[in-house]
């Protein structure tokens, strides 16, 4: 029986969730699940001077937002400090950890020093085996004994076999002077004590995991497997920057995205399946490999995150789209005085702004400026209101309450019908009523705005227009 896949995603919250970082989630959730595994949440909070409650919550509503379902409880390592502790002393009851008395002015020092040389200071390992009177005044620092030759090797799912010589590591500090333990330390601990099987994280940490084997094999663990993704770059090949998408995931939603679009653009930075771009999460969960990762970095795209989304909003049920953009300042059809509240007039609506719509924001901006009557008027469009367009307007406002209330597509046959009957064209009709009923041109078709809004809500738009360039309706 193969052994249970165990991931996790393991964030500080010392800022919010980018989406570096849910891409990470996103890859050790889709591993573990597909193979009917567990997925593990844990907030790396140990360094009390830059953790954020707010950044802690944001990362949890972020992975409620986009439905990664994590097992198990949270763990919060700030709760888990003496068990670290008890890891730590277990080393130097073991002989494998030192206490190391060079002081904080000293190791400055002898940075400065090597950096003036142009070198990179290594710890001398002066105190590895150290049985004298301890100096005073001075509050130790815990060190490993890290190997003095030989190789560390691993076998990395993405890059390849990675090696490092031993000679470039030093005996680096697994407890601080005040006794809080570092980064490398906890995450070996934990990530054993939690059973991972599989590390799925950004090539930032692959100059750790040497240090965190140390650790590994120090304490008679076994060491997972470990797959480094590259980071995702801008379009210009940089450190993608705010202005470039990397802000917290929550202000994706702010802007309108919709989860399962956001999940589809990540997975796609770094992964393939052919040339297929469309994956809902369902699919990935039976087609995902970690070993599929591409060794090169990604490129943010942000047209293809809007085609991707506009792709999801028109793929999502009409009622559900309500539900959505209510958010956004939306009101039901219902909640309109004579508007034609009818589920015909919803789904007839809301085809035409889906086509329209890359975002929810969007969306909601479309469908306000439809269901609020204008209050200003495209200039452009005003020249055409001579005392011909005025007469033409006029004309049409007289019949709206005639028009069919079947169809939009009755209501423009009607429409095409008083064109012809009055000699003209519609091209020379339906700019105007547009600027009656709309305030502007573009936008969807007359048919369908008369059909949602009404004859007498139409009526009633444009002669206000008419009204306010002192023109008449018949």
């Amino acid at each position: 029986m193969a052994p249970k896949i165990i991931t996790r995603f393991a964030p500080s919250p010392t800022g919010y969730l980018h989406i570096g970082g849910l891409r990470t989630a996103l890859f050790n959730y889709l591993y573990a699940k597909r193979h009917n595994g567990e997925f593990l949440l844990r907030i790396e909070d140990t360094d009390m001077a830059r953790n954020s409650k707010d950044a802690a919550e944001a990362i949890i509503e972020s992975f409620e937002w986009v439905g990664l379902a994590h097992d198990r409880e949270v763990f919060y390592q700030s709760k888990r400090l003496p068990l670290y502790a008890q890891y730590i002393q277990k080393l130097l009851d073991e002989g494998k950890a030192y206490h190391c008395y060079m002081s904080k002015e000293e190791l400055e020092s002898k940075r400065e020093e090597a950096q003036k040389q142009g070198k990179v200071w290594k710890y001398d390992n002066r105190y590895r085996d150290f049985s004298g009177t301890p100096p005073e005044g001075i509050k130790p620092v815990v060190r490993i004994k890290a190997p003095l030759e030989g190789v560390i090797e691993f076998k990395d799912g993405v890059k390849g076999t990675i090696r490092v010589d031993a000679k470039e590591l030093d005996d680096f500090v697994i407890a601080r002077a005040d006794g809080s333990p570092t980064y490398n330390f906890v995450v070996a601990v934990d990530d054993a004590l939690m059973g991972v099987s599989d590390v799925i994280r950004g090539d930032d940490h692959l100059s750790n995991t040497p240090k965190q084997i140390i650790i590994y094999q120090a304490l008679g663990f076994a060491i997972p497997k470990f797959f480094h993704v590259p980071m995702i770059l801008s379009p210009e090949g940089k450190k993608l920057s705010k202005r470039d998408g990397a802000m917290g995931v929550m202000e994706y939603q702010k802007m309108g995205y919709l989860p399962q679009a956001l999940l589809n653009f990540l997975v796609r930075l770094g992964w393939s399946y052919g040339d297929e771009e469309i994956f809902s999460l369902r699919q990935l969960l039976e087609i995902f490999d970690p070993y599929a990762l591409n060794s090169a970095p990604s490129s943010y795209n942000q047209e293809k995150l809007l085609w991707l989304n506009h792709h999801y909003i028109k793929q999502t049920p009409n009622r559900e789209l309500l539900e959505l953009v209510r958010e956004f300042g939306v009101q039901g059809l219902e909640e309109y005085e004579g508007i034609n509240a009818s589920a015909e007039a919803l789904d007839a609506l809301f085809g035409e702004l889906k086509d329209r719509s890359k975002t929810l924001v969007e969306f909601a901006t479309h469908y306000n400026e439809i269901l609020h009557a204008p209050t200003t008027y495209d200039p452009k469009l005003l020249k055409r209101l001579d005392s011909q367009g005025a007469e033409i307007l006029g004309k049409l406002c007289a019949i709206l309450p005639t028009l069919p209330t079947t169809s939009p597509n009755d209501i423009e046959s009607a429409l095409s019908a008083f064109s012809e009957a009055n000699g003209l064209k519609m091209g020379q009709v339906m700019p105007l009523l547009r600027l009656g009923i709309l305030g502007k041109g573009g936008g969807i078709a007359m048919g369908v705005a008369i059909f949602v809004l009404g004859a007498r809500e139409c009526e009633r738009r444009v002669r206000t227009l008419l009204d306010s360039q002192e023109g008449k309706c018949e």
